[in-house]
């Protein structure tokens, strides 16, 4: 296969697209973020990039934590709507048609809609070009109790969460295998 070379850009794809959710009561905010993930295991530490000039970066610099909620089919629309409106100019949990939830360990509220949320306090923000990076400990993780099987297993691969990639959301599908597919022995008949 051919390929071109173009310059240096930000192409990582597919991405989650999770709503964040920051601040208290009149001041709450909820935006869509894509560009996140996991630091660490052991402590469990994660990251958020966000614009500086954006609502939110203010919130979370002052409020120093802040919720990630992950993100379904179902709440597709008001992901892409809190990723296009401002919290400046209106209440996105009300436009979108979300409700706000009381969260365990923060005092930021989640989305109540999400089916996993991680409940983030502040650990250090790293300047990084358009963006800073909000480095966090995961201080409580919250999840739909129907994404629990007998067993205690979390099935969040039954909660059709979606992915952002070049501009457009996905349903993700078919599983193609679990860790340590490639390597593991047949089972003998």
């Amino acid at each position: 296969m051919a390929k071109i070379q173009w310059k240096g850009g930000a192409l990582l794809s597919p991405l989650p697209a999770v709503l964040v959710t920051c601040g208290e009561g009149g001041s709450a905010n909820v935006f869509t973020v894509a560009w996140t993930g996991i630091l660490s295991s052991d402590p469990p530490r994660m990251y958020i990039s966000v614009r500086k000039e954006r609502h939110s970066h203010a919130i979370i610099s002052k409020n120093r934590e802040f919720c990630v909620n992950l993100t379904t089919q179902k709440l597709a629309r008001a992901a892409d709507l809190c990723g296009v409106k401002s919290g400046r100019d209106c209440d996105k949990f009300a436009l979108a048609g979300i409700t706000k939830a009381d969260s365990f360990a923060v005092k930021c509220p989640s989305v109540a809609e999400s089916p996993l949320t991680l409940e983030c306090r502040v650990l250090d923000v790293i300047e990084s070009g358009s963006h800073d990076i909000f480095t966090a400990d995961i201080a409580a993780v919250s999840c739909d109790e129907s994404l629990i099987d007998k067993n205690g297993r979390l099935m969040l691969e039954k909660a059709g969460l979606i992915a952002y990639a070049h501009g457009e959301y996905f349903a993700l599908g078919e599983r193609l295998g679990g860790f340590g597919f490639s390597v593991r022995k047949k089972a003998k008949k």
